[in-house]
């Protein structure tokens, strides 16, 4: 799932749609099922992905995340979170966060929490207003590979 709902004020412009390409690029790399794109500020295209719009978007990141889960079909156990600012994100993060089996595990760079992150399904409950970042996970050290970027302001 990408998170992409965000109104990108800062940016100066609509950063997902400038940054989700490279994030739905690297996604096609993994062994990922299905791609969900969580719109909300601004519509949102991405090909080979289904977009789900969040029409609380501003009610935090949490409703976002909360939007995209449900719209996941109840066969699916885990989703692994990505975000569309994250335009250096590498697909060998994904499968390795996505192959752990913590019920809440998140990618870690040199000690420092970020995504990719998994859900399992028994958590989801759990994900308040504030997002994903509330939760406690168990980090996944992805310190050899690049991290995806955290993209606020255009450079």
């Amino acid at each position: 799932m990408v998170l992409a709902a965000g109104a990108s004020t800062r940016y100066g412009g609509v950063k997902q749609r400038e940054l989700l390409p490279a994030v739905l690029a690297a996604l096609r790399e993994t062994s990922v099922d299905e791609v969900v794109v969580v719109e909300g500020a601004h519509s949102l295209e991405a090909p080979g992905a289904r977009i789900v719009h969040c029409a609380q978007w501003e009610d935090g990141p949490g409703v976002s995340l909360r939007c995209g889960l449900d719209a996941l079909g109840g066969d699916v156990r885990r989703a692994l979170i990505v975000l569309a600012d994250g335009p250096e994100l590498d697909p060998r993060a994904i499968e390795r966060v996505a192959a752990h089996d913590a019920p809440v595990a998140a990618a870690s760079y040199d000690g420092t929490r970020s995504h990719p992150v998994a859900l399992d399904r028994t958590v989801w409950a759990e994900v308040p207003d504030e997002g994903g970042r509330a939760l406690e996970p168990e980090l996944v050290d992805c310190s050899d590979l690049r991290p995806p970027g955290d993209i606020d302001v255009r450079v």
